[in-house]
Parts: structure tokens; sequence; C-alpha cells
């Protein structure tokens, strides 16, 4: 499995990972955290930009995709609640899979652990799956935070 950034020539590979995460989550009862033109090529071209987004490879296939960056996240600076440190972190956002294989969200967040020791993480109240994994992976919850167009999310931190 290997951890590879992401390009414009995975963007349509990547759209249909992010239409099968979308098609899931409705089936698990988590129909309202991602509207149907989120995200757009618009935004994953800034993505690529940034060098943040990852594309998670397995026998020559993409099976994932998730955004991670280190340094300050607009979203995080407002809280319902408290952080568990103000240290500089890393942010994960965006997981995203093909549901082939098992324990990608593990992965995925373990691969950004062993890049930074302080993260960041948000999802949404009705994603149990994600919340689960969350937690599974040492994360904290730490309150609410408000995205500026979709709601409220949970935030959680990790530390080493």
């Amino acid at each position: 499995m290997q951890f590879i950034k992401a390009s414009y020539a995975d963007l349509k590979e990547i759209q249909a990972i992010f239409t099968h995460a979308k098609e899931f989550m409705c089936q698990t009862n988590n129909p309202n955290q991602w509207p149907s033109d989120y995200p757009s090529d618009e935004l994953l071209k800034q993505d690529i930009d940034r060098d943040s987004l990852y594309k998670v490879v397995e026998n020559n296939k993409i099976e994932a995709v998730f955004v991670f960056h280190i340094g300050k996240d607009p979203t995080y600076a407002t809280i319902d609640g408290a952080w568990l440190n103000d240290e500089p972190y890393g942010v994960i956002h965006r997981i995203a899979s093909t549901g082939k294989i098992k324990g990608i969200a593990d992965k995925c967040i373990n691969f950004c652990f062993n890049i930074h020791p302080n993260l960041r993480i948000d999802t949404h109240e009705d994603n149990l799956i994600m919340q689960n994994a969350i937690l599974r992976n040492g994360f904290k919850y730490c309150g609410i935070i408000y995205l500026p167009t979709r709601g409220k999310r949970l935030a959680y931190q990790k530390v080493s």
C-alpha cells in the first residue's frame, strides 16, 4: 500500500471514490455530511496545488483519498469546547474509499500521525462509522466546530 500525492490526472478516479463514499454514507444513515456537488473539482485542484491531497494505491488502483496538511485550519479557529493544546498540528479531512480495503481510515490516520504527532479531525454527528474510527485511533473528543456552509461538526484531537 502506497500513500502518494494526487495529481490532476487522478481527478476522475477520485471523484468516483467520493461518489461511492456518499452513497455509502446514505446507506449508513449519514445522508447530509457531503452534498452531491462536494467536493468540487475546483476544491480538489486546490488541495492538489497545496500538496495536501493524497491517494492510497494498492495493486496500481486508487482505493482511498484524503486531505492532510500541517498548519492552522480556519475551520478550527473557534470551538465550542477546548482543544487539547495550541501546538502546531496536522489536519485530516475528507477520507473516502472504494470500500474494498477494511480499516483504510485507520491506515490513513496512522500515516498522518507518523508525519505529525498532533492531529485534528472532525466529522458529521451522523457519521458513526468515522466517529468510531477516530476514537479507535486514540483521538479525544474536544467539542463542536461550525463550518461556514455545511453546519456543525464533532471535533477531535490526538497527541503523542
